[in-house]
């Protein structure tokens, strides 16, 4: 358990799709972005810890404690995430990315970690996302639970690309002990602590 300040804010989100995990940009071509600020008046001082990619959703942990958010990143906390994939994946498929697979991170090859991957049996119950997913007219999709400690820039994404089968939709579902729940997109939740010690 992450000890909490009292002059402290921490939340957790669900981060919508098409959303940056952050507060404001100065950068001109993102003024058309949407941003975390438009769903909550957050605190002065806030940051995210870790980040979400625009196209990506779920879990996402806000506070003003720059160490907390330091002390949490450091600890490598499992993440986990429902991946939905172009076609029918298969077994071979997932030993791959259980055992790890190359990737680029910044120009350079990077061989990921391995980690926990399974095959879900039924459509996870998940939020309606804000655009539309092709549907299956477009052929099979496959819904994967991805548990990794790792954190580099779009790494299941590309994981899943280097064993051929594309995310479509991606979803953190779980941060250490912390999980969505029954959370909805844009759901904001203010709490005094960040339970996220859990290491399965």
């Amino acid at each position: 358990m992450e000890a909490s300040k009292t002059n402290h804010k921490h939340f957790i989100i669900f981060k919508p799709y098409g959303y940056l995990s952050q507060f404001s940009s100065n950068d001109s071509k993102q003024q058309s972005k949407k941003f975390l600020g438009s769903l909550y008046d957050f605190p002065e001082g806030i940051m995210a810890i870790g980040r979400l990619d625009e196209a990506s959703e779920g879990l996402l942990l806000l506070t003003t404690n720059g160490k907390m958010s330091a002390r949490i990143n450091s600890q490598k906390v499992k993440k986990e995430y429902y991946a939905q994939v172009d076609g029918l994946v298969s077994d071979e498929a997932i030993e791959q990315l259980k055992t790890g697979v190359e990737i680029t991170v910044e120009g350079a090859v990077f061989k990921t970690k391995p980690c926990t991957v399974f095959k879900l049996d039924a459509i996870p119950d998940l939020p309606k996302r804000a655009k539309k997913i092709r549907d299956d007219r477009h052929g099979p999709t496959s819904w994967l639970s991805i548990t990794l400690k790792e954190g580099k820039f779009r790494q299941v994404r590309k994981m899943t690309s280097a064993v051929g089968f594309p995310t479509l939709r991606l979803v953190r579902v779980r941060v250490g002990g912390i999980s969505v729940n029954t959370m909805q997109a844009g759901d904001v939740v203010e709490v005094d602590v960040f339970e996220v010690s859990r290491s399965n």
